[in-house]
């Protein structure tokens, strides 16, 4: 695996180093003393997968809240998504900052999100799955969103969504003190 420190303090868009043979390929998607070098949090706690039939469907702002915060390590399996990330540590030198990450079924890429972070993503194609690998289990009640469109944050999203639920549009604009 090879790890590109992004602008945002302790997120890694990280690549696979496939073994390619006659039959296809091999690579670890996950080593927990790669993630140790790197100062990543090593607990993987729940494993999930989004899976999504329209291009154009738009998922998050997404993040829990203390003492449930999460971190997150994205993959497209299946498809394509643009996978955003925002950093909402206030403390943060890059808060209110985002990247986006086109994932794929074919770049062998991935995203860590750490704790403190929001994430979404829109998918660029019609039937796309996603797996996500949490430090934490999900804890009804901790979760927060906040609006894909938020002025705060200015993300340039690479579409329009087509497919939203009515939760991650009506989530709040972000308020800071």
């Amino acid at each position: 695996m090879v790890f590109k420190e992004t602008k945002l303090q302790g997120a890694y868009v990280i690549s696979l180093e496939p073994l390619i043979d006659e039959r296809g390929f091999f690579a670890r998607t996950f080593c927990q003393e790669e993630f140790k070098k790197h100062n990543l949090n090593t607990t993987i706690a729940q494993a999930n997968i989004s899976y999504n039939k329209t291009k154009g469907t738009l998922r998050g702002l997404h993040m829990q809240l203390p003492p449930n915060e999460e971190s997150k390590l994205i993959k497209c399996i299946r498809g394509a998504i643009y996978d955003v990330i925002v950093d909402l540590r206030k403390n943060s030198s890059t808060f209110k900052q985002w990247i986006g990450v086109e994932l794929n079924a074919d770049n062998h890429q991935m995203v860590y999100v750490p704790e403190g972070l929001a994430h979404g993503f829109i998918t660029l194609e019609n039937n796309t799955e996603v797996t996500y690998q949490m430090n934490q289990f999900y804890k009804p009640g901790s979760e927060k969103g906040f609006r894909f469109n938020d002025p705060a944050f200015d993300i340039i999203w690479p579409m329009q969504p087509k497919v939203i639920s009515e939760r991650d549009k009506n989530f709040p604009l972000l308020v800071t003190d």
